[in-house]
């Protein structure tokens, strides 16, 4: 599903975002990326996503390995990646519909087909009667669930979460990763988790990889992982759960 193999990044400035970082994500898991600020995870992220380009290494999305694809190739792939982001990035002068129907309509879906998978998606993640508001009129959690809707709209395959539950209290942050199990489990989606909190990954992720210094610490099922930590880096991240 998702594979990078020996990728590096290096920015303008010759520092290693990432180093040397081979993964697989398999089609189905949860997986969670964690570490603290300035350990990789959003470069990481962009490189999934298709928005930077590794220095070196190879990154293979949906069978298909990145290095020189043409534009309409990773368009393709791009449709099959939905992303959250941590701020919502809701548009705020369109309704919770018009911010759903957004990505169907870049890809020039017929009105009455846009209706069907906005109210479809509403559904989904308990926002049917919301269809009309706007986000100012949301809570915190409401407009998570309206970006998760939006992020599902073109049915991707792959769907990346970029801190999704770091705006959020406690409560809304159980809620809304108990909707984001739900809908790995009734649609099949594969989710990528970017976090710097532990607690994310042990509460729903099947396997995770810490990152430290653009390195991977150390990589495999959660349970194991958090269950025996053996990099100083994931024992930090454990001591301040």
């Amino acid at each position: 599903m998702i594979t990078l193999r020996d990728v590096t990044k290096t920015y303008n400035n010759d520092e290693h975002a990432l180093k040397n970082v081979s993964l697989t994500i398999n089609e189905g898991d949860i997986f969670g990326i964690v570490g603290k600020s300035g350990a990789g995870k959003s470069t990481m992220l962009k490189l999934i996503g298709l928005l930077t380009e590794p220095t070196t290494g190879e990154i293979e999305l949906l069978g298909k390995n990145v290095a020189g694809i043409t534009a309409a190739q990773a368009n393709e792939i791009k449709r099959n990646i939905g992303t959250v982001f941590q701020g919502f990035n809701l548009l705020m002068q369109r309704s919770v519909a018009g911010n759903i129907a957004f990505p169907l309509e870049l890809v020039k879906q017929d009105k009455a087909a846009i209706q069907a998978r906005c109210a479809e998606l509403a559904g989904l993640v308990d926002l049917s009667e919301k269809l009309p508001a706007y986000p100012a009129q949301l809570s915190g959690g409401q407009k998570q669930r309206v970006a998760i809707a939006r992020a599902l709209a073109t049915n991707p395959k792959i769907m990346l979460c970029d801190e999704p539950t770091s705006a959020l209290d406690s409560f809304t942050t159980k809620e809304i990763l108990r909707l984001i199990k739900e809908i790995n489990q009734k649609l099949g989606v594969t989710i990528v988790i970017i976090t710097h909190e532990i607690n994310i990954v042990k509460a729903i992720c099947n396997r995770m990889v810490v990152l430290n210094g653009g390195r991977i610490a150390e990589m495999g099922d959660t349970s194991e992982v958090l269950k025996n930590p053996q990099h100083d880096a994931t024992k930090l991240l454990l001591d301040g759960i």
